[in-house]
């Protein structure tokens, strides 16, 4: 196992794979000197950075051979760097100038997983019946609902799922348009080989409301219910879950391309290590997946902050090169119409596993992207158009992000995290560990161990092994939040409530 990784040779920090004790000897190669020794002058956490030369006052720290912030005091070689001794260097909205780069990845070999294809052209990785509420007063009903229907599912249905919410009434603007686009999106999601569509009837997005959003539907595969017209929403509901259990239970799982399936990316709880081994392990993915003509989506756009250049310049047209600086400073410019801090970031999670900065944060994050060129940049709430790399518009927060994924059609999430987290959203939401110890300590939470990266694993290993574990999540081997029986959804919600 290393002791320190130095990512970038232009770097001044290195970063810890285990802690570093004071007074002990780093000894780093150099391009010039040959070799040089750096003696750690404090204890430097595991995840954390060590600087390997002087940085004087103002200077930039570099990691990743980019700016992660400037020194707020001089910083000599072997101290511990960290928020006390470093600030982030970034600006509020800012001019871009894009300056393409070549992304361009080679097809490779054809692969297949076992999923459901749909009337509609659609293909799914689960036959799951799930329950939407159009509003948060009709939760619990969906909860006893699709409890008692749980009991009587049958041949390829694999659960009834009820996924409450808050939301529905009492919302303007923006928040409604985005909790109808969102309920939407779910109801069309492939997954589903059922929905029942509840509602109360007197809500703000009840369903005569809603079908605009649905678009066209097919009758076998959502039902409406409106609990306030008729006598006994319990044996109604339970009528028209028993008809969509039938109707979904004729669906069979068939060998389909991976070209179909549509993956987002996601991170929560990083570390020092997660854009050294758990992020670009996804980025690797990607890049595999892509170069089946499959579909990865990549969001949580605070998080692009101070990263956002390496994806504008690999927009593949001028067009989506604008439409991702609109993107960014229209998130900032969110931030600043609540007068917030656009760089409050990152969390305290965050700061005790080793980033100091939301540059360090970004940086490490983006990683997950991978080398391929930007195809589509989507609204929150649009569903994927283009195959190849998207970018979608959503916050950092895990589980509005998460959601927001499935609504734009991800089958399936990867989630990677260095504090650990046991939730789930809409799709089967695959945990990947930054560091082995996460992984052994929380593996009722954890499905993939990429801490291994910094001992003896290679990449281009790693990555094929996540790259055929995803296939057979996509075939129907369940991931730990699954089998502990979570499912979470969540809106983002940014205005007034009434």
């Amino acid at each position: 196992m290393k002791d320190f990784i130095q990512i970038n040779e232009n770097d001044n920090v290195i970063v810890a794979i285990r802690e570093i004790a004071a007074g002990e000897k780093i000894v780093l190669k150099d391009a010039s000197a040959g070799e040089i020794t750096v003696t750690a002058l404090e204890a430097v956490p595991a995840g954390h950075k060590m600087a390997i030369c002087d940085i004087h006052s103002g200077a930039e720290v570099t990691k990743y051979g980019f700016c992660i912030g400037n020194a707020k005091e001089d910083i000599r070689a072997g101290q511990w760097v960290h928020v006390h001794n470093i600030k982030t260097a970034l600006g509020d909205l800012l001019e871009y100038t894009y300056k393409p780069v070549q992304t361009e990845l080679k097809q490779t070999k054809e692969a297949f997983f076992d999923g459901f294809n749909r009337p509609d052209g659609k293909t799914g990785v689960r036959n799951e019946v799930w329950i939407i509420p159009t509003v948060g007063c009709v939760n619990s009903i969906a909860g006893a609902m699709a409890k008692r229907a749980n009991t009587r599912v049958k041949g390829s249905v694999e659960e009834v799922i009820a996924f409450p919410h808050p939301y529905g009434c009492s919302q303007m603007g923006d928040d409604q348009e985005h909790t109808r686009t969102i309920l939407a999106g779910l109801i069309n999601h492939p997954n589903a080989g059922g929905v029942l569509v509840l509602g109360l009837g007197c809500e703000n997005s009840n369903i005569e409301e809603l079908k605009p959003y649905i678009g066209e539907y097919d009758e076998n595969r959502v039902k409406f219910l409106v609990c306030q017209e008729c006598e006994d929403e319990m044996e109604e509901g339970a009528k028209l879950l028993d008809e969509l259990i039938d109707y979904a239970s004729g669906f069979k799982r068939e060998k389909i391309s991976a070209s179909r399936l549509v993956v987002g990316m996601k991170c929560g709880g990083s570390d020092g290590l997660s854009g050294i081994t758990a992020n670009p392990l996804v980025g690797r993915f990607s890049d595999i997946l892509i170069s089946k003509g499959g579909t990865t989506v990549l969001t949580e756009v605070p998080e692009m902050f101070g990263a956002e250049t390496l994806l504008m310049n690999r927009c593949s047209s001028k067009e989506l090169f604008d439409q991702t600086v609109s993107l960014i400073n229209s998130f900032k410019q969110y931030f600043k119409d609540n007068n917030q801090t656009i760089y409050e970031n990152p969390s305290p999670g965050n700061k005790k596993g080793g980033i100091s900065t939301l540059e360090d944060k970004s940086l490490g994050c983006t990683q997950k992207s991978g080398s391929a060129a930007v195809s589509g940049v989507l609204a929150y709430g649009e569903r994927v158009q283009r195959p190849g790399l998207n970018l979608l518009s959503a916050p950092g927060n895990d589980l509005v992000a998460s959601t927001a994924l499935a609504a734009s059609g991800a089958h399936i999430v990867l989630f990677t995290t260095g504090r650990g987290t046991p939730f789930a959203s809409p799709v089967p939401t695959v945990k990947i560990a930054s560091n082995s110890a996460l992984a052994q300590k929380k593996k009722n939470w954890i499905d993939f161990n990429a801490g291994v990266l910094v001992e003896e694993a290679e990449f281009k290993e790693m990555g094929q092994k996540l790259f055929d574990y995803v296939l057979e999540v996509a075939s129907g081997k369940k991931v730990c939040s699954e089998e502990a029986g979570f499912h979470d959804m969540a809106i983002f919600k940014q205005g007034v409530t009434l």
